[in-house]
């Protein structure tokens, strides 16, 4: 279901996975080109995403290239605001969460300078994207800090997750290449809060 209003800076649409949000900024422009909030606390909170934003990441890439899928064990999980703001991107979220009824689903999204949208990755799920641009720049906000020792990743081809990427032949990072499958990735996650045991 769509929040929005005819004063509200922001448009709100839960996926098929209902926890990860597609974003519309509103975009105010004239012949001096643009305006538009990328965030604004109290109106996502007043859709139901509570943030706390504690790092803000840059990324430049040329087309095809894929990142991911990624994600940070608890406790120190990281929820995503990720955003375009120039090329664009098809943007992945896969749930992850033990006991969930989307565990091993995943949900996308085209991201692009054009366009603005922006994606509420929520922790408990990983996150990827691939580039359909050169020059293409992705920034996005997290909910907790980059921890080495927290870090989990599952491969992008994972058959059991299927993504259809748009990509046929990825270029990915070594790392990237030799992530485990979903049955076999560290994770410690489950359907409500908490650590799986």
């Amino acid at each position: 279901m769509e929040k929005t209003g005819p004063f509200m800076p922001f448009t709100f649409k839960k996926l098929d996975i209902p926890d990860v949000v597609l974003i519309q900024p509103r975009v105010f422009g004239d012949e001096r080109g643009f305006f538009l909030e990328t965030y604004k606390r109290s109106e996502f909170l007043n859709a139901g995403i509570d943030l706390d934003l504690t790092q803000a990441n840059h990324s430049r890439s040329r087309r095809g290239i894929l990142r991911g899928l990624h994600y940070q064990l608890d406790p120190r999980a990281q929820g995503k605001l990720v955003r375009v703001s120039r090329g664009a991107i098809f943007d992945v979220a896969v749930d992850i969460r033990k006991g969930s009824p989307y565990f091993g689903k995943w949900v996308g999204a085209e991201l692009s300078g054009g366009n603005m949208f922006m994606l509420w990755v929520p922790p408990g799920f990983a996150h990827g994207f691939a580039t359909l641009e050169d020059d293409t720049d992705v920034l996005y906000s997290a909910t907790d800090e980059y921890s080495p020792e927290h870090d989990g990743g599952i491969i992008w081809n994972d058959p059991d997750i299927s993504v259809k990427w748009p990509l046929e032949n990825p270029v990915v990072s070594d790392k990237d290449a030799h992530l485990p499958s979903l049955k076999e990735a560290r994770n410690n996650f489950i359907y409500g809060g908490g650590k799986a045991r």
